[in-house]
């Protein structure tokens, strides 16, 4: 099976039966936590419903928004200015405000459907190793949560058990939610096999759990634990799991997903029926939402509805230096559609079977440093142009999470920060070829270790635009501040020990007195 079409259990698994006067009537027809976590079947569908919080609108669209409209890479033309535009200039006043809120829940309800399964699992019969895996499965999915929570939101509470209606948490710290992750990380290394059958591709593995321990370390600047994560993938046991695919942008469309460069992605699947409605999945069983509602809120008018679009900035990163055979970087093209997508200009770009021309779309002159920085860019990694002349609320193109370019560069990243910046090189040079330059370490040798860290900010640019890293690259890089205004307006409201948090919801410091909000707010 080429995706992991996930068993949705109600979130929660709520114990039915409510006292009114003497009735006291169990609903037949609804599962209890007392007749269900008794068998296997029931082991696998705690955990598929753990995957199944990816599909949630908060991690499926409005994480993009924070992640990469947030940061200096893009920003909103939302017509809804009171809503997406205000965190894209650093003017939140509504902190409930739902395009945040949603990623706080979804990641919450996220970590309470893993907690579930660590709480009863362990109390079912069944094959050690088949326990094992989905007990691994879990921990890393709470350690991607609170991954997210910690560089989103820093200092959030850390729930380890299954929620009761009495719990109020406490805040914990920011390193204290990244130690939880890593904990989590950790463990599910030692549980999850390398890899999966067909019928189980897409599955969290040894891989994705090294994968995002070295990101979790990298965060907080710990870079030799980074380094030992990371060494399992790229020099260590799982070397020959992984590489980097020759079409780099064969990462970025649904008919090439879980190739070898996958280290993690959210298994998204397309549903038929197509429904706008980001909740059906509450509402109508038979039309369980599996998708992602990303890309019509980053495809060009009147396609999709544009509410993030990149900066012209990042186009000028690609045109910088050409290939060895002098041609354009090619992942320039794979990143975006712009008015020169198709190098030969507007005329012969195709934006969803037309082109930029007939389309009538804004056209800059050339790309040289000077021009107006705002001119109609779209990022192009999550849509679905490669398939269809249109877009869908519900896609089914996966997110590639974790790519191993990601992981060789921030191998690279590690090492460097240790003063091993000649072995740093190589895996740089990795990415490098396969987008067809010179080696780094024949167009610029000798860097220092300052330098080639301002090498790396170049290359993780034209590598992972547009794909939700820059806002955590940033804050590891200390960068986040108003001199990012230079080339994103909306960083001239960027306050320091601020706006590098997002606020906690207001709603849920209305109702336990044990949280605290972060500074500045």
């Amino acid at each position: 099976m080429r995706k992991i079409l996930t068993s949705v259990i109600v979130a929660g698994i709520l114990a039915v039966g409510c006292k009114k006067n003497e009735l006291n009537i169990e609903n037949p027809n609804t599962p209890t936590t007392q007749q269900f976590w008794k068998t296997t079947d029931d082991a696998q569908k705690g955990v598929n419903a753990i995957y199944s919080t990816y599909h949630r609108v908060g991690l499926s669209r409005n994480e993009f928004f924070m992640t990469i409209i947030r940061s200096d890479e893009g920003f909103s033309t939302s017509p809804n200015a009171t809503l997406i535009n205000n965190f894209d200039v650093f003017n939140i006043t509504d902190y409930n405000l739902w395009e945040t809120t949603t990623l706080w829940q979804d990641c919450y309800i996220g970590i309470n459907r893993a907690n579930q399964v660590l709480d009863n699992v362990p109390n079912i019969t069944m094959d050690d190793t088949q326990k094992q895996q989905l007990l691994g499965e879990a921990k890393f999915m709470r350690g991607f949560f609170y991954y997210y929570l910690a560089t989103l939101w820093g200092n959030v509470p850390i729930m380890l058990h299954t929620s009761l209606p009495t719990d109020h948490p406490s805040s914990s710290t920011q390193a204290q939610v990244y130690a939880q992750a890593e904990q989590d990380f950790t463990d599910a290394a030692a549980a999850l096999p390398t890899a999966y059958d067909n019928a189980n591709i897409g599955r969290a593995t040894k891989g994705a759990a090294y994968g995002m321990l070295g990101k979790s370390y990298m965060q907080e600047h710990k870079y030799a634990e980074a380094q030992q994560a990371l060494q399992w993938l790229v020099e260590g046991a799982g070397k020959d799991l992984y590489d980097l695919v020759p079409d780099f942008r064969s990462n970025f469309i649904e008919t090439s997903e879980n190739n070898k460069e996958s280290v993690f992605e959210f298994q998204n699947a397309a549903n038929p029926t197509d429904s706008h409605d980001d909740d059906v999945q509450l509402t109508d069983v038979d039309r369980l939402n599996y998708g992602t509602s990303i890309p019509p809120f980053f495809a060009p008018r009147p396609i999709g509805f544009t509410d993030g679009q990149a900066r012209r900035w990042t186009v000028w990163e690609f045109l910088k230096e050409k290939t060895t055979d002098g041609k354009r970087d090619p992942r320039l093209a794979a990143s975006f559609i712009y008015d020169s997508t198709d190098e030969r200009g507007p005329d012969y770009t195709m934006v969803y079977g037309a082109t930029w021309t007939s389309r009538n779309y804004a056209t800059v002159p050339g790309d040289p440093v000077g021009v107006a920085t705002n001119h109609t860019v779209y990022f192009r990694k999550f849509l679905d142009d490669a398939t269809m002349d249109g877009e869908v609320f519900h896609s089914g193109n996966n997110y590639r999470y974790l790519r191993y370019a990601d992981v060789l560069l921030l191998y690279a990243e590690a090492l460097n920060a240790q003063g091993q910046t000649g072995q740093a090189y190589q895996y740089v040079d990795r990415v490098r070829q396969r987008a067809g330059l010179a080696k780094l370490s024949d167009a610029m040798p000798g860097l220092n270790q300052a330098d080639f860290l301002n090498q790396l900010k170049h290359e993780r640019v034209t590598e992972l635009v547009g794909e939700g890293h820059r806002w955590e690259d940033l804050v590891r890089w200390g960068d986040l501040g108003p001199q990012l205004a230079t080339r994103d307006a909306g960083f001239a409201n960027f306050v320091k020990g601020k706006n590098e948090l997002l606020p906690i919801p207001q709603f849920d410091l209305d109702v336990n007195p044990n949280l605290t909000q972060n500074p500045g707010w």
